[in-house]
């Protein structure tokens, strides 16, 4: 049963830090490559990719809960680990949050002078939830072996 439940927490982790790591370090860039200086192109086509995805990721988030807390109540010698992976996946979430319901609202209304700001806010907000995901997920490969 363990085993179970840490694959399938392993791979909606892996799911999220891979998703987000592809956008931040491939889609993002090439979006800015193609196209160029055309702000309201590169928005408009960001915003398509981006469309419907939020619950998306609040159910994988869900998931990836669901399945750490079964873990906390199993494996209670390496508690304190599951319990950082919380913490950690509740930071993720809170910038998640940030970003889809106050972050993307003001960038979708926001002004050609306003945009590039939003935008490099948005790769910082991203490297830190990628940043907080990858470091849950080696710990969470680093408890197999303690």
């Amino acid at each position: 049963m363990t085993a179970v439940v840490a694959i399938v927490h392993a791979g909606l982790a892996a799911a999220w830090v891979g998703g987000m790591a592809y956008s931040l370090f491939v889609v993002q860039p090439k979006l800015k490559r193609y196209f160029g200086p055309d702000q309201d192109g590169r928005e408009a086509l960001t915003a398509v990719i981006a469309s419907g995805n939020r619950w998306k990721v609040v159910g994988l988030i869900a998931a990836i809960a669901l399945s750490g807390l079964i873990l906390l109540l199993i494996d209670d010698e390496r508690w304190w680990i599951h319990a950082v992976k919380g913490v950690l996946l509740f930071g993720a979430t809170v910038i998640f949050w940030y970003v889809s319901w106050r972050h993307w609202p003001r960038r979708v209304f926001a002004t050609a002078a306003e945009l590039p700001g939003l935008q490099r806010r948005l790769v910082v907000l991203a490297s830190t939830m990628l940043g907080l995901t990858g470091l849950a997920f080696a710990l969470g490969v680093a408890a197999v072996h303690l």
